[in-house]
Order: structure tokens, then C-alpha cells, then sequence
């Protein structure tokens, strides 16, 4: 069985996201959604309602392409969890050349703490490859329409956390 890890913060899940665990589902038998803790981030959504949202979008992804998603939070090393789920490919998504470099660092680091975990690129669709999460919640919390970033479940839980402080 091919198990897939695609890694993220996910604060809150966009369309981009979505379209690459779709993209992904073609390379996997099962893909695990790793959401990661990331405090440094200092994310709007909690992990739990992270992981809710995740669980939630890929039910439809799931049943439309047969793959086994999984959802899965860490707060360990990118190849920790890779290890920890079976994982031979970690999937990344890229939305521009700048995306690459750091990327291209990550894939470095990892193969010398495990060569055994491929890492796989997913070059974002053209209408997506605008959408970063940190931008949504921007727009969100300056009353800009996200409905063209995210799904209409996201942007109602987006509306609610902004709406309550």
C-alpha cells in the first residue's frame, strides 16, 4: 500500500489545499492530512477545529476518489510523523518559484534524517496558485469576499472565529 503525507499548518484549509489532497489521492492508496501544531504560526484555529474542517472537506474528496484520507495532527519532525504513519512520499504543495526554495531545503534536511521518504511536488492549479492561507484570513478579517478561496463551510467557521474574537 502507498501511504502519502501531506504536511501543513492548514489555518484554515483553501480550495488550493483542497485540489492538491484531491491531485494527491491519484498517487496514493492512502493519504494522511498531517496538521501540524505549529504555535509559531500563531494560528487563528485551534488544532481540534483544524482537524474538524480537514475531516470534513475530505469525506467528499475521499468518496469521490475511492482514497483512503486520513487526518492526522503532530507537533514532531515532518519525518517523525512521515514514520510514524507509514509514510513513503510526502507530498508538497507549490504555489510559485518562491515556494521552491525552502522546499528545496526541506527535501535536503529530510533525505539526510531519512532517505527512505520521497518527497513529491504538486504544482498548485493556475486558479489556485494565489491562495495562501495568511491572505484569506486577511481578507476575512477586513470583511473581504473569500468565497473564491475557500469552501462555504470554511468560510462560515472563518466568519464565526472572526465575529468572536
Amino acid at each position: 500500500m502507498r501511504i502519502g503525507l501531506y504536511p501543513g499548518t492548514f489555518d484554515p484549509v483553501t480550495l488550493g489545499h483542497l485540489d492538491i489532497i484531491r491531485r494527491a489521492c491519484a498517487l496514493v492508496d492512502r493519504l494522511v492530512i498531517g496538521v501540524a501544531v505549529n504555535s509559531g504560526k500563531g494560528p487563528l484555529f485551534s488544532l481540534d477545529e483544524r482537524v474538524q474542517m480537514l475531516e470534513a472537506e475530505a469525506k467528499h474528496i475521499s468518496a469521490a476518489t475511492g482514497c483512503d484520507i486520513l487526518v492526522h495532527p503532530f507537533d514532531n519532525l515532518l519525518i517523525h510523523c512521515a514514520r510514524d504513519v507509514n509514510a513513503s512520499i510526502i507530498i508538497r504543495g507549490l504555489r510559485a518559484v518562491a515556494d521552491f526554495e525552502y522546499e528545496y531545503q526541506m527535501v535536503g534536511m529530510n533525505r539526510a534524517l531519512d532517505s527512505t521518504v520521497e518527497t513529491v511536488f504538486l504544482m498548485a492549479e493556475a486558479r489556485h496558485q494565489a491562495i495562501a492561507s495568511k491572505l484569506v484570513k486577511e481578507i476575512a478579517r477586513l470583511d473581504g469576499d473569500v468565497s473564491k478561496f475557500v469552501t462555504p463551510e470554511v468560510e462560515s467557521r472563518l466568519h464565526a472565529k472572526l465575529a468572536a474574537g
